[in-house]
């Protein structure tokens, strides 16, 4: 149990009979009547948002998750075959529970899985990959002063917007988080 003031932000919370990650929060002292503590929760399982306030004090429930380093070793169906690093024990992840981080999966690629009592809640996808450029337009001669962008479609299916000196066969970094090209590898 830990007390409504010692939230902080990505702090993971049992409550409701469910996981729930804290977004926000804000301790509010109103000049009159008791303190009390406004947060946003996500839902780890459904990614639901919601708004709920405490009473400062309050106890609740800290959930304890177990982060494994994990390979990627290949797509079976709907579901992705990883290997626990340390044991090499094989589990299967559903596509849900990978979440947007899909798209940049790649053979061999290690990750970090969230557990809970044993099971897998979700997939941390590392900040950055290195991906190859499979098909993007030819670049076009006179149109680089402005330092447009066009569409780039990467080994893994994921399409980013590139620089035009960027060609099919180029190793690109990609930030996971925004979809968006860092630099030429």
């Amino acid at each position: 149990m830990i007390s409504v003031n010692d939230l902080k932000t990505g702090l993971t919370l049992e409550l409701d009979n469910g996981l729930w990650t804290v977004v926000e929060f804000l301790h509010v002292k109103p000049g009159k009547g008791a303190a009390f503590v406004r947060t946003k929760l996500k839902n780890v399982e459904s990614g639901n948002v919601i708004e709920r306030t405490f009473r400062a004090g309050e106890k609740v429930g800290k959930a304890t998750l177990d982060r494994r380093e994990m390979q990627y070793l290949y797509k079976e169906g709907k579901e992705f075959i990883m290997m626990d690093m340390e044991t090499y024990e094989q589990i299967s992840v559903s596509e849900d529970q990978v979440g947007d981080g899909v798209k940049y999966l790649k053979e061999n690629m290690v990750v970090q899985i969230l557990l809970h009592d044993g099971r897998v809640i979700g997939v941390d996808i590392p900040a950055h990959v290195e991906l190859q450029v499979i098909d993007t337009p030819p670049s076009e001669k006179g149109n680089t002063s402005q330092g447009g962008t066009k569409p780039a479609t990467l080994e893994t299916g994921a399409v980013v917007n590139v620089p035009f000196f960027i060609a099919n066969g180029d190793m690109i970094r990609v930030d996971t988080r925004s979809n968006e090209y860092l630099d030429r590898c």
